[in-house]
């Protein structure tokens, strides 16, 4: 099994050291949220010149508020600093609250935004120059972007039919969180792959989050999670997805339970069409350390198998 870990924490030491054992312990990635140290992106370029194979990727970087220009220069900046290749950006347009109340900006047509943005994105990427005028981005890159030194793929948190569509026609493929194996079955990944399949492009990567914790009980697991998720579940993305897949908490679609239980929850997430699994692993609080050993052991026999 490809299987990730989030990623964070609070210094660069600290996250290149999180680097190095996870890379140690067979760990195929790392997820970074974007406010992790403030941006992770100086911290993922340290930690890539520190590890030799482990992927570090961003889960993900919001759109609305850096211009797709900068924001593919700053890929290309860290692709170039790691050395190596192995870094991915995650992207997506994060959440009306965070848009409108925190940055003051409009939030009026997500879709539109993300499509001209994620176009802009993988085109400069790839290389292209670009001269765009669009509802949302206008760009003229006229040799205003640096080459990457290495090939940066780019995923788009893509839940929604649109948004699926975009990550199979321009990325290469979708990072989730919160969506549950009968949504990736059902809706997801027959979106992603048709959309890729229309365009010619590759088979497209779904890695897949959701909070984990191997635990003997599974009740008091639970409450884990629904103590450390209270705010996605507010969200109306991340209801929707939860709704459409029969829950109506994070909790309800967490991967809990003990080895064998945790162990085919995982692979139902294959099944049903995820490529990767992105690990969120959950501390139990009567025993958070064991907790996290347990599962942490369990998840990393799972990606040398």
């Amino acid at each position: 099994m490809r299987i990730g870990l989030t990623g964070g924490a609070s210094s660069t030491d600290r996250i290149v050291r999180q680097a190095r054992k996870a890379e140690a312990d067979g760990f195929t990635s790392l997820w970074f949220a974007s406010t992790v140290a403030g941006d992770p992106l100086a911290a993922l370029a340290v930690a890539g010149r520190e590890t030799a194979s482990i992927e570090l990727g961003t889960a993900v970087l919001q759109t609305f508020p850096c211009h797709p220009l900068l924001q593919a220069n700053r890929a290309a900046a860290v692709a170039e600093a790691m050395g190596r290749p192995g870094f991915t950006l995650g992207l997506g347009p994060s959440h009306e609250s965070v848009i409108r109340e925190v940055y003051g900006l409009s939030y009026d047509t997500p879709g539109r935004n993300t499509e001209e943005y994620i176009r802009i994105v993988t085109a400069l990427l790839h290389g292209e120059d670009v001269d765009f005028r669009g509802g949302a981005w206008s760009v003229r890159s006229e040799g205003r972007m640096v080459a990457a030194a290495h090939e940066v793929p780019v995923l788009l948190s893509a839940m929604s039919p649109r948004m699926l569509r975009v990550a199979g026609r321009y990325a290469d493929g979708t990072v989730l969180w919160m969506a549950s194996p009968k949504v990736i079955e059902s809706r997801i990944s027959p979106a992603i792959r048709a959309a890729a399949e229309r365009s010619g492009r590759p088979e497209p990567r779904i890695v897949a989050g959701l909070p984990v914790a191997v635990h003997d009980d599974v009740d008091a697991a639970r409450e884990a999670v629904a103590a450390t998720a209270t705010s996605y579940a507010g969200m109306p993305s991340y209801r929707r997805v939860l709704e459409e897949g029969g829950a109506s908490s994070p909790a309800d679609i967490a991967i809990v339970g003990d080895e064998e239980s945790v162990r085919r929850q995982l692979q139902g997430l294959l099944d049903a069409g995820a490529t990767d699994i992105w690990a969120a692993i959950v501390p139990v609080d009567d025993e958070p350390r064991a907790s996290i050993h347990r599962t942490r052991a369990l998840l990393s026999a799972l990606t040398a198998e």
